[in-house]
């Protein structure tokens, strides 16, 4: 099942998200060596709305803006791809890049605390499903966590899926 027809490393995503169809979903446009949602996304998007996170200024939560295959994209903060025009919509569904990851639900991302930020907030408001996306090889037995640090509901790879402890 890892690497089902047309989804590559991202097979097991898309295994994931399928028993959340319809609900608003957030990817990320991959960048440099990190492992690709684009697969799962297309598929979700097929069954519901689908965003990518907008950087709108430092210490800010990200906004997000929808996606959808094939859309205009526009070079964003930091160099991330983000969608030249569309709705802001609220996801339920974040899909998190990672620099490192701890099966207990730690992750070390980019810097910035982009996601932690948005986390919180969107958290406040109703339940919102952080799914970690990377390769397997990422994954550390410990980080160095902060009480600023949102956790982890699920983290996906490219060899399975991980139920943090």
């Amino acid at each position: 099942m890892a690497h089902e027809a047309g989804f590559g490393h991202a097979g097991h995503l898309s295994s994931v998200l399928a028993g959340y169809r319809g609900v608003p979903l957030a990817g990320y446009a991959q960048m440099r060596t990190e492992i690709d949602p684009t697969p799962a996304m297309e598929e979700a998007a097929a069954h519901g709305p689908v965003c990518l996170p907008v950087i709108e200024a430092a210490g800010q939560p990200l906004k997000f803006r929808t996606w959808t295959p094939g859309c205009a994209m526009t070079p964003g903060a930091f160099g991330a791809r983000i969608p030249e025009t569309g709705d802001w919509i609220t996801p339920e569904i974040l899909i998190v890049p990672l620099v490192a990851f701890s099966r207990a639900g730690g992750r070390l991302g980019y810097g910035g605390g982009f996601y932690d930020r948005t986390l919180e907030g969107l958290r406040a408001l109703r339940p919102t499903l952080a799914i970690g996306f990377a390769y397997a090889a990422q994954e550390l037995p410990d980080l160095p966590l902060e009480p600023t640090d949102q956790p982890l509901d699920l983290i996906v790879t490219e060899e399975g899926v991980i139920e943090p402890r």
